[in-house]
């Protein structure tokens, strides 16, 4: 399966890097809405306000772009693929926010980073896309890299059968079986869509799957919770800027989704992981231990060898 495109093949890697930097600023404007909000309201913020971004972004394509301007072939199958990611990315955050409430937070984070060997699994199983050995082994590096930056610092815990058996573990692990079958489910819209441009592509699949996100979450959140969705209006500066940031990343996501198959996508995206860590150690002051630069380093070879293809 291809799509009709004709850009240049190493252009999925700066978007990626870019979908990762925008993501990481996202996160840290996202964070003082998680205690302000709750974790559910904040992660509506997300959607409900990266929608208008999304919107301004496809008008200036249209603008900018003669393919823009012509509508695509919105067909079943193309909006069952991405509603089905739009469902299961709500249903891994879900999963995530039970594992935060359970004891052993970084064993299931650590399992939830497997996210991209079971993107390789599912990819090759619904898209039949297998990762070439160079590929496989650089999501093989970069997981182990994350999981070993994951760890926690006492190391005891380490070989605790119990730990890794727990309940938040098998949530992390469902968790990153949810968010790798949501990227399956993109990268199948995109490859359904077959847009003649990528960016048109991400657009569209972007506007599409947060749509379905703000309403879906909208409803649950406006039922669910004490006040509805009134403090979402209340804080909306903070707002404003983690929904720009969050459809920047999405946009680039998707779009990367149309050019690049994505366990190589997905495996890049983990330089997040390193580019959080140097805001947090900036911010913070802090020296990483050992387990954290080596950590560190696997992580960054991984990334090496898949850009090496």
């Amino acid at each position: 399966m291809s799509l009709p495109l004709n850009e240049p093949g190493w252009l999925w890697v700066p978007v990626v890097l870019f979908a990762a930097a925008a993501q990481t600023v996202r996160n840290t404007a996202q964070r003082s809405l998680t205690t302000e909000l709750g974790t559910l309201p904040a992660t509506l913020v997300r959607f409900l306000y990266g929608l208008p971004f999304a919107l301004v972004y496809l008008a200036l394509l249209c603008l900018w772009l003669p393919a823009a301007r012509v509508l695509p072939d919105f067909s079943l199958v193309y909006v069952g693929w991405i509603a089905l990611g739009a469902l299961f990315q709500i249903a891994a955050t879900a999963a995530l926010l039970v594992a935060m409430q359970e004891r052993n937070f970084a064993v299931a984070v650590t399992l939830a980073k497997t996210e991209v060997l079971q993107v390789a699994l599912f990819a090759a199983l619904f898209l039949h896309e297998l990762p070439t050995p160079l590929a496989l082994l650089a999501m093989v590096l970069a997981t182990l890299g994350v999981a070993v930056l994951s760890l926690p610092a006492d190391r005891t815990q380490w070989l605790s059968a119990s730990a890794w058996l727990s309940r938040p573990a098998l949530y992390g692990l469902a968790g990153g079986a949810c968010f790798a079958i949501a990227t399956v489910c993109f990268r199948g819209g995109a490859l359904a869509l077959g847009a003649a441009s990528p960016w048109v592509s991400g657009a569209w699949g972007v506007l599409l799957a947060q749509s379905l996100q703000s309403i879906g979450l909208g409803a649950w959140v406006a039922r669910r919770t004490p006040q509805g969705l009134a403090p979402l209006w209340r804080a909306w500066r903070v707002s404003l800027l983690t929904g720009a940031m969050g459809a920047a990343a999405s946009l680039a996501w998707f779009t990367a989704y149309a050019l690049q198959s994505v366990g190589p996508v997905r495996t890049l995206g983990m330089i997040e992981v390193v580019f959080s860590y140097f805001v947090s150690r900036r911010i913070l002051s802090e020296n990483l231990l050992w387990q954290e630069k080596a950590g560190m380093l696997m992580v960054v070879a991984g990334l090496l060898l898949v850009c090496l293809q």
